[in-house]
């Protein structure tokens, strides 16, 4: 795919990852096109060392947009897919590359209603961040995000070119996205104890992580990614290592009573589990709990 030197940029859902990227842009003059369900009239980031404050407005409402874009940048909730979905017809033409920063494994199949397979870029987003009550957003790592290796690839990296959000490319991106997903999946128990990751400093926990990561890599393995066992290990650590009041998305949506990513974080495992013949006793457990979390009633 070509794109010109100055692409045009749109971004949906400027929440704490979409602050981020966005953020990332503005900082290297390609101030993105702002759209999401709420008003402001400016986003700012803030981290250790500085902070950048990006122009809006954030609009929120597709009607009277006249042009498209040559790049989207979709940062909703799997929750919010069919919402956001009035967007991309406004904001995507022909040629839009749409580049889905969002959880889970399945983003080509989500987004498969509203824009054409090939020009769903799904991502890896490795970075901590969060909203502040104030609205602005606490970036507490580095951002990074990776892409599998396709044509399409070529706008965001051509779009993130030298600003403090890396990108990387890779081949095996299905083994790199299943091994962020078994991440994500372990951070859904914060949200049936409420509590933040402190808490994997616990033997009892940590016990519970391990077995719950061992049919996920099983599940993981089945679907293609590579993975060795010491991925396992890796992951609960990490977590034992992190602030012990770093937080994660799901837990924060629980916390402000919106529905919970469940199914794409952790169903999943459950669901591919299932058509593959892979027991799976841990996600038979948690899976229920964190959608009567999620879905109620109650």
């Amino acid at each position: 795919m070509t794109m010109h030197d100055t692409p045009t940029i749109a971004l949906v859902g400027p929440g704490a990852i979409g602050t981020t990227v966005a953020a990332a842009l503005h900082e290297a003059g390609r101030t993105p096109a702002l759209f999401g369900r709420t008003a402001h009239d400016h986003l700012h980031l803030r981290f250790d060392g500085g902070q950048i404050r990006v122009p809006g407005p954030v609009r929120t409402s597709p009607v009277g947009i006249e042009t498209t874009f040559d790049l989207v940048f979709v940062a909703v909730k799997t929750t919010q897919v069919e919402t956001a979905s009035t967007w991309l017809s406004a904001l995507c033409g022909e040629k839009t590359v749409v580049c889905v920063l969002q959880n889970g494994v399945e983003q080509r199949d989500q987004f498969a209603p509203y824009v054409s397979k090939d020009r769903v870029l799904p991502s890896v987003v490795w970075f901590p961040a969060q909203r502040e009550a104030d609205a602005s957003v606490w970036l507490r790592a580095k951002p990074r995000l990776t892409l599998p290796d396709t044509p399409a690839a070529q706008a965001v990296v051509t779009a993130l070119r030298d600003t403090r959000c890396s990108v990387d490319v890779t081949e095996d991106f299905t083994s790199i996205a299943w091994r962020k997903l078994l991440q994500n999946a372990v951070a859904g128990l914060m949200v049936l104890t409420g509590r933040r990751a402190g808490m994997y400093s616990r033997a009892d926990i940590e016990h519970l992580s391990l077995a719950y990561l061992k049919e996920c890599i099983e599940v993981a393995r089945a679907e293609g990614a590579t993975l060795g066992d010491e991925v396992m290990r890796e992951i609960v650590d990490g977590f034992r290592r992190a602030p012990a009041d770093l937080g994660t998305s799901i837990l924060a949506d629980r916390q402000a009573g919106r529905p919970l990513e469940w199914d794409s974080r952790n169903g999943v495992i459950q669901r591919c589990g299932r058509a593959r013949g892979i027991a799976t006793p841990v996600s038979d457990l948690i899976v229920p709990l964190l959608t009567a979390a999620s879905d109620g009633p109650g």
